[in-house]
């Protein structure tokens, strides 16, 4: 499992940190702003990591069932009395049928080889009007072959990409925004948000780190209603 890697854990535990990545200036605020009003919600946090959004959406009233595969990012994860901690698979982690409002995933699915698998099970997961709210690594960041920013080459071309990302062989899978977006549509959904936040300019004069992506958005998020 990456995430439980000494090495790979190390350098994402660093980059949080120090706020040098994009989860908090940019794909957290995004992804609040398409969610809906929780309380009182079953929510799926599918790829949860340490944590953080599921906390912050039991803050709000939200009874969430917390999944990730990591050992090491479950076991530091925050704790909330309206929280239920899984460790899982996603490409095997399943849910009685009509069981939950919403589904949430923050910056994982672009990891999971079979997204439309996962979207037909997301559906079935689903009450009638539930909805599906997720953040993936834009597929023009995913697309190259061989990373490069600003470049968007092999666009096509659906399936793994390796990358080094603290680590080497970090595997990804690319697929294309229609891909995505017609997944959704054939289990039903109703597409409520499509989105690719971007940093403002005040945002890049305080954070430059940002720079890089107001050049090519870095983020594809998602909203959508069963």
């Amino acid at each position: 499992m990456l995430y439980d890697d000494p090495v790979f854990l190390s350098g994402y535990r660093e980059l949080r940190r120090t706020g040098l990545g994009l989860n908090d200036e940019l794909e957290i605020p995004a992804i609040h702003a398409v969610l809906p009003p929780v309380e009182g919600l079953r929510v799926v946090d599918l790829g949860c990591g340490e944590g953080g959004l599921a906390v912050r959406l039991a803050s709000g009233g939200a009874d969430v069932i917390a999944v990730d595969a990591s050992e090491q990012m479950l076991a530091a994860a925050a704790r909330h009395p309206r929280v239920r901690y899984v460790r899982a698979d996603l490409a095997g982690f399943d849910l009685p049928a009509g069981s939950v409002e919403l589904v949430v995933s923050s910056l994982v699915l672009h990891y999971v080889e079979d997204f439309a698998g996962l979207v037909a099970r997301v559906a079935q997961w689903l009450t009638p009007g539930g909805s599906f709210v997720f953040s993936i690594e834009h597929p023009v960041v995913t697309a190259p072959l061989t990373a490069a920013d600003c470049v968007v080459d092999d666009y096509a071309d659906e399936g793994p990409r390796q990358r080094t990302w603290f680590v080497d062989g970090v595997i990804k899978y690319h697929r294309t925004i229609g891909t995505v977006l017609r997944a959704l549509r054939e289990q039903g959904f109703r597409l409520e948000m499509v989105d690719e936040p971007v940093p403002t300019r005040a945002q890049v004069e305080r954070h430059p780190h940002l720079a890089v992506h107001r050049r090519r958005p870095a983020l594809l998020l998602v909203g959508a209603v069963r």
